[in-house]
């Protein structure tokens, strides 16, 4: 596996890989990598002649600074993870590279941006889209590859992309989970014990709302209050939000009724660590 920390030796590289016919899959990270992050690799390594992995925690989309300040970062055991998976270039900027200039440009993504995850994180997707573009302009990949746990983000992006006409095309990855259904994350590790196991009830609602929605027992307005005092009475556990949404463009589901485009998304801090997960209806859906 080669390292690149520079911009323009890894442009050269990979430009003279694409004048040899190479096809090449990217694979942005933050690191702190896990089976999720892997199942990214693999979906690109399976495809494409070239992956490339990047790892830089983005300042930009931390709109809490003690949050930066406390994200993992187990680089020699993300490396090591990546060689045995096949990656074949990994991309380490820094600050310096990343941002040489203070930033002044602001991305807007309109009603998108305004939701869930936007909503509670403010600033939190224009950080996104910036080290994105800035990302998906220094590899130029054929296909970019991003997991469902970040549904959000991924619609994100994939605005940007569709507007702004980047010729990359976008995959969503499944969600890896844990054996007792827990959503894999870089922040799991930050669980305590108590927390880590209390965690595993974030699935169970959103498969809760999912048997209720299929079987047309309870409104939409039922299954969010079912969820929501479900959760309300938890220690140590705090509900942001629990959605019904179209998985395509996160407008609400006011009503029970069959479709394949149904997203149930659940955001809550587990022992102060904020996790998000969500759960697709129809498991084989295609965004």
């Amino acid at each position: 596996m080669q390292v690149f920390q520079e911009i323009n030796p890894l442009k050269a590289f990979l430009h003279q890989k694409k004048r040899e016919g190479k096809r090449v899959g990217f694979v942005p990270t933050m690191g702190a990598l896990h089976q999720g992050h892997i199942s990214l690799i693999n979906a690109s390594t399976e495809h494409n002649d070239i992956t490339v992995c990047s790892i830089y925690v983005n300042p930009t989309q931390f709109n809490n600074p003690a949050d930066l300040k406390k994200y993992p970062r187990t680089l020699a055991a993300d490396k090591a993870m990546l060689q045995d998976a096949g990656c074949q270039v990994l991309f380490l900027p820094d600050n310096a590279v990343m941002y040489p200039v203070e930033t002044k440009l602001q991305l807007n993504f309109g009603r998108l941006e305004k939701t869930m995850e936007g909503k509670h994180r403010p600033g939190h997707f224009n950080g996104v889209g910036l080290v994105v573009s800035k990302l998906l302009h220094i590899v130029e990949p054929d296909v970019a590859y991003f997991g469902q746990k970040d549904l959000q983000q991924y619609l994100i992006i994939r605005q940007m992309v569709q507007e702004l006409f980047f010729p990359t095309a976008l995959v969503c990855c499944p969600i890896v989970r844990e054996p007792d259904g827990l959503a894999m994350s870089s922040r799991n590790v930050r669980l305590s014990k108590a927390a880590r196991k209390k965690a595993t009830i974030l699935y169970q609602c959103l498969s809760e709302a999912k048997t209720l929605f299929i079987e047309g027992r309870a409104s939409v307005a039922q299954i969010k209050k079912y969820v929501g005092q479900k959760l309300t009475n938890q220690t140590d556990l705090m509900l942001e939000y629990f959605e019904i949404v179209d998985a395509h463009n996160l407008l609400p589901i006011t009503k029970t009724y069959k479709t394949d485009q149904v997203a149930f998304c659940i955001a809550a801090e587990v022992g102060g660590i904020r996790l998000i997960d969500n759960l697709f209806l129809n498991e084989a859906i295609h965004i």
